[in-house]
């Protein structure tokens, strides 16, 4: 059966949810592979899903692929290898925290389906529901939005949010450099710098907090604004948008893989400490 949907999965010290948000993504009633990264976590999630990519070989599972890094990484660079080995139609980032739900899964692929748009972003502020806190991350998002928007040209409600929805071809393309969450302003200059129409449909968000795991910093916020200056600089919008252009023989490697150790493990092999 064709793979409809790769569902990218980076995961980092989330033994607490990991286990949780599996069942959720598997649960989800779409044609998919599941692609998870493991980025040197510390807390036991190396171990569990190594157990769990054990349990996969033996059951003769390949819609379940596990790549573990030697060492942590950064978000960015987790994504990169799970866009790189992605095998579907479709790729959609899910963290593997329980923050996004992935029933949005249906909504952020239709667009695509229905050859409307290349790329589509949930929003977590276009109505849909919403747990209510951290007031300064959300003022923190809207500048960044906006001052993205005014560089890309694009009018999005929420760059920084991590379910987003791509045709293969669109990822497998794109030359990403940034290893941590300056990813999201990163994809989010080059998606616009090459044309690929934007979709953006409201989802539905379950924050966290610090206390109960959440990981992007003020630090990150900086990191942010840096990424929106230096990849909106070379941001060009073409002349014409690329309506329906996929091309023939996307280079399956062009993903780029700087800042990310070449030794992986696939899920047939578990971690080696």
């Amino acid at each position: 059966m064709p793979i409809e949907l790769s569902v990218v999965i980076p995961v980092y010290n989330e033994r607490s949810t990991i286990e949780e948000i599996l069942a959720c993504v598997e649960a989800v009633d779409v044609p998919k592979e599941i692609v998870i990264v493991e980025d040197g976590s510390s807390d036991g999630t190396r171990e569990f899903l190594g157990e769990r990519a054990e349990q996969y070989r033996q059951a003769g599972r390949d819609d379940i692929r596990i790549f573990f890094q030697e060492r942590n990484c950064g978000k960015g660079a987790a994504l990169r290898r799970g866009f790189q080995e992605a095998r579907g139609d479709i790729v959609v980032i899910q963290d593997a925290d329980l923050e996004y739900d992935p029933e949005n899964f249906h909504a952020l692929i239709d667009p695509i389906k229905r050859g409307k748009a290349d790329v589509v972003y949930g929003s977590r502020f276009l109505g849909g529901p919403h747990r209510v806190l951290l007031f300064w991350h959300y003022v923190g998002n809207k500048f960044l939005t906006i001052l993205s928007n005014m560089f890309t040209d694009l009018n999005l409600s929420d760059v920084w949010t991590c379910h987003k929805a791509f045709r293969r071809e669109v990822v497998q393309q794109l030359e990403l450099r940034e290893n941590r969450f300056g990813f999201e302003q990163e994809i989010t200059c080059k998606v616009a710098q090459n044309g690929w129409r934007v979709f953006e449909i409201p989802i539905s968000y379950y924050g966290r907090t610090y206390a109960e795991g959440k990981k992007i910093t003020w630090k990150d916020g900086f990191r942010g604004l840096w990424c929106v200056l230096r990849y909106s600089a070379r941001t060009r919008r073409p002349a014409r948008s690329r309506i329906g252009m996929v091309p023939a023989k996307p280079a399956a490697n062009s993903v780029a893989m700087r800042g990310v150790s070449q030794v992986q493990n696939s899920a047939q092999t578990a971690p080696q400490e």
